[in-house]
């Protein structure tokens, strides 16, 4: 497939995603060559992380909304919400591109009346991005004619990334330690711990306490890595073997977005009680395990369920 041939899937979103796509090297540049530091990062970290997510996003929306005219899925408004969203999220990196020249936060930043209308302006395309994108997810639901492992890793994927951006809300409301002592910010990534302390390596996320940042981009990225677990259980599917079952593919992939979500729970009740993803209690490690158990002991019922249907189809096949 040609560039122009995938442009044509939604321009605007198309758009939006290409161009933060070649922000990512030039931000990659201001990472090398300016040496100014904010809250313990590379001051053009946060335009470089964002680009690249935002690249993403747009470009997976773009697709999915191909599927939807392809599909004859619910159209009605479709186009127009995925505009929408690529407009608002165009806006919100303008917004972050501007504060790191300027020399300061974006997010949760109201210590000017500059810096609040940038931040106020930020929040709000951010709402209006996650209803653009509510409205593609119940368009996906419309779509027919899908092979079943498809339908089910594109909406649990749409789905899940919903609740994984509708998490950044979490972060918003203010900590106790800026009620009891404000000075310009209102809102924060970590929890127990200020921002800007020790983190993990180009991500950021606090080594030191609790992170929203976690469940946050673990969510929001289930709309590409369920359909990639999709895409690779077809290729296996193409060689051959129990995978050619489009039921088989459909019940393991279901089970893949249960544990994804039962991931995403776990791993915002783990940020939320202030604990690193780095550093799990007891609690948390024994809730990973049950997690893990449950995925593989439902993963090989289904696999048995299927070679079990095989025994069974000779038997009605000699009956007739």
């Amino acid at each position: 497939m040609s560039l122009r041939e995938a442009f044509a899937w939604h321009r605007p979103l198309m758009a939006v995603g290409l161009g933060c796509a070649v922000l990512v090297p030039i931000a990659a540049l201001g990472v090398l060559l300016d040496p100014r530091v904010l809250l313990g990062a590379p001051i053009w970290l946060k335009p470089l992380k964002f680009a690249a997510s935002i690249a993403i996003f747009c470009i997976t929306w773009a697709w999915l909304y191909d599927q939807l005219r392809a599909q004859r899925g619910r159209l009605r408004g479709a186009h127009l919400a995925g505009t929408v969203a690529a407009v608002t999220l165009a806006v919100e990196i303008v917004v972050i591109a501007v504060q790191a020249g300027r020399g300061t936060t974006s997010h949760f930043n109201v210590s000017t009346g500059l810096d609040a209308t940038l931040w106020a302006t930020m929040g709000v395309s951010i709402v209006v991005a996650w209803l653009g994108s509510l409205w593609l997810t119940a368009g996906l639901f419309g779509v027919r004619d899908l092979d079943p492992a498809r339908r089910v890793a594109i909406r649990t994927g749409a789905v899940i990334a919903l609740v994984g951006m509708a998490l950044g809300f979490l972060m918003t409301g203010p900590t106790p330690a800026q009620l009891a002592d404000f000075h310009g910010i209102v809102g924060a990534h970590a929890v127990g711990v200020p921002d800007g302390g020790p983190g993990l390596a180009l991500l950021g996320w606090s080594t030191t306490g609790g992170d929203l940042r976690v469940p946050h981009f673990v969510g929001m990225h289930a709309l590409q890595l369920l359909p990639l677990l999709l895409i690779g259980l077809e290729l296996a599917a193409s060689r051959g073997g129990a995978l050619r079952d489009p039921l088989l593919r459909r019940d393991l992939v279901a089970t893949a977005a249960a544990a994804y979500t039962g991931l995403l729970a776990l791993l915002t009740w783990q940020a939320l009680r202030g604990q690193p993803l780095t550093a799990p209690d007891a609690w948390t490690a024994a809730a990973a395990g049950l997690l893990v158990i449950a995925a593989g002991s439902t993963a090989v019922a289904v696999w048995r369920a299927r070679a079990a249907r095989d025994d069974r189809e000779p038997e009605v096949t000699g009956a007739g």
